[in-house]
């Protein structure tokens, strides 16, 4: 698995959870030994991907965390409109 493969399981998940697929934009950035996914969606989607009181976010957090760990490196997930 590498971060290519956590970019594509984040984007599925994405893709079922807005109502504008198409504008979902998934890109990374590196801060120090810490790769950054940057998820951005359509604006009126922010909220399915954060979801009621930070449940999605978060549980999108763990899988991206969960699959890092097992890679042993050190992946975080960040939302954007």
């Amino acid at each position: 698995m590498s971060v290519e493969m956590i970019k594509a399981m984040i984007q599925k998940i994405s893709e079922m959870l807005v109502d504008k697929p198409n504008r979902i934009v998934i890109g990374d950035e590196m801060r120090d030994d810490t790769t950054i996914i940057v998820l951005s969606v359509d604006k009126s989607d922010v909220g399915k991907v954060i979801g009621r009181n930070g449940q999605t976010a978060k549980a999108l957090r763990a899988l991206v965390n969960a699959a890092a760990t097992r890679m042993g490196i050190k992946v975080l997930l960040e939302i954007r409109e």
